[in-house]
């Protein structure tokens, strides 16, 4: 057991969004934010009260403290580096999955409370493209259980992230790589990232995620941007330590850990900065693209 995982998720998980937000502004030519911006933004934001609509009960209230508090908990399963998580144990990865969900089912069930047909259109988009992303990342990761252990796919994240090395990726390696395509596109899918969702738009039509949190202010909006930044590098973790072996060299393992979840923040902001938003129709398929690469990578596991 070891809290150094969850320790560079609490303190660097805003500073992925900086990097994305960084890059996004290199391709279009701007100065761009500071680095540490979200930083900035959510102690603005504790410093705010929040404002409450008479509509609401508390399950307005009770969204953003439960989503993140789910979050957190999900924090100390993801291992980091040759590190394992601060709480590991066989099958570990299905509550990883549920306690996302739990945050999902709070967030969306604030956004209802609030009786408004704009953030109910937001709330059954979310969910709709959610349902389409969890098999793809339980079944990627049920996927790299199986390469890891052989017969058996009981196994935690922490034991799954210890047995990805040289070796297993010179002999699975097609098997590795459908997980990582499909884990990519849960990762952008699942943070509201382009080409699934734009996090900066405000086209009533074209938003998902953001028109959820439209009624939050102060220290809830503050723990809803903090939960999505964790959110995001706990699964950018999640991506990086199948993609990256490791060397069980201490310092070297989460050295290269820490530049890759940079890359994976750059290589964000490039995608967000030479694609465009898919149109609504277009999204399920990309999901159902990523279900499949994940069923083929368990296919190939047991021929």
């Amino acid at each position: 057991m070891s809290v150094l995982p969850l320790i560079l998720a609490l303190v660097l998980a805003p500073l992925m969004k900086g990097i994305i937000n960084r890059t996004k502004a290199i391709f279009a030519g701007r100065t761009g934010p500071p680095l540490l911006q979200s930083y900035y933004d959510i102690w603005k934001l504790l410093q705010k009260g929040a404002v409450y609509s008479h509509t609401t009960t508390w399950v307005f209230r009770a969204g953003p403290i439960v989503g993140l508090a789910a979050t957190l908990v999900a924090a100390t399963l993801i291992p980091f580096g040759n590190c394992n998580a601060a709480f590991f144990f066989t099958g570990d990865f299905v509550l990883f999955a549920y306690l996302l969900g739990v945050a999902r089912f709070f967030t969306v069930s604030a956004a209802l409370d609030t009786g408004s047909a704009f953030e109910g259109m937001g709330s059954s988009r979310e969910v709709f493209f959610a349902a389409l992303a969890e098999p793809a990342l339980l079944l990627g990761l049920a996927a790299v259980a199986k390469e890891s252990v052989g017969q058996s796919i009981a196994i935690s994240l922490s034991e799954m992230h210890a047995r990805i090395s040289g070796e297993l990726w010179a002999s699975s390696s097609l098997v590795l790589v459908l997980v990582a395509l499909a884990l990519f596109v849960v990762f952008l899918a699942e943070n509201s990232r382009i080409p699934v969702d734009d996090p900066t738009t405000h086209l009533e039509l074209t938003m998902i995620h953001e028109v959820m949190v439209l009624d939050h202010s102060g220290p809830d909006l503050a723990f809803i941007f903090y939960g999505a930044a964790l959110k995001l590098w706990l699964l950018g973790a999640l991506l990086v330590g199948i993609i990256v072996p490791v060397t069980h060299i201490p310092v070297l393992d989460i050295v290269i850990s820490l530049s890759c979840m940079a890359v994976l923040a750059v290589i964000t902001g490039i995608v967000e900065s030479t694609m465009a938003r898919l149109r609504l129709v277009r999204i399920p398929q990309l999901l159902v693209g990523a279900i499949t690469s994940a069923v083929l990578a368990l296919v190939l596991e047991y021929s």
